[in-house]
């Protein structure tokens, strides 16, 4: 891996990337030693991206994300995210469970946006900029969907292919299941994919491919 421009930046980076994936306030100690940093550098970093808003301290002094990553959030990408959001609703509320929007950033499926279901007891929550690495999960399956076929393809990834729609279990959060169809860009690649994800099989999966496929045409088709 190439040396970072900038070593602290890359410090603070990763930390902000820590606190996406946790999706929760934590200790310094717990972030000092998931991004690999003493305790007294990791939490001189945080102070400084509290003083900016990234970061948030609830009461029992964990460290979480701020405001100002969802204010920065809101302008990436934006008639993506807006198409995301009308095209994704009803299908949150027809299934019960939280639908997303995945986008690729390296060799990492990040999650855009997310709509969760109304008048639902439980459901799985995805927060935005969530990452897992690509190939794994429904989600990166799917951003894989429209590269050529390699010899070395996994047997999911060749049946999302021949059904169009992407299905898995336990790969990023155990017992949690997904399903996702690809968002095609002019060139016929993947611009994004779309999803669901659940704890249970409330519908048939079919049903919920199918409804992912309509609603990832319609947000290509709102977003060109």
């Amino acid at each position: 891996m190439t040396a970072p421009q900038s070593q602290t930046l890359d410090r603070g980076l990763r930390i902000l990337e820590h606190l996406a994936a946790t999706g929760s306030p934590r200790p310094v100690m717990e972030i000092a030693t998931a991004v690999g940093l003493h305790r007294s550098i990791a939490y001189r970093l945080l102070r400084t991206l509290e003083d900016r808003g990234f970061v948030e301290r609830d009461d029992a002094g964990r460290f979480g994300l701020g405001l100002t990553v969802s204010v920065l959030a809101r302008g990436v990408r934006t008639s993506l995210q807006s198409a995301a959001t009308t095209r994704l609703t009803p299908v949150a509320e027809r299934f019960g469970c939280t639908a997303f929007l995945v986008v690729r950033a390296g060799d990492d499926a990040v999650t855009l946006t997310s709509v969760e279901p109304r008048d639902v007891p439980s459901h799985v929550t995805r927060r935005p900029g969530t990452r897992h690495p690509v190939g794994h999960g429904a989600p990166g399956l799917a951003l894989l969907m429209p590269e050529p076929p390699d010899d070395g393809d996994r047997p999911e990834l060749v049946t999302a292919r021949a059904t169009g729609w992407a299905v898995s279990e336990g790969e990023v959060i155990p017992g949690v299941r997904s399903v996702s169809a690809p968002v095609h860009g002019p060139d016929g690649g993947a611009r994004a994919a779309v999803a669901v994800v659940h704890t249970g099989i409330p519908h048939d999966v079919s049903d919920v491919g199918a409804a992912l496929v309509a609603a990832a045409a319609a947000i290509a088709a709102d977003a060109p």
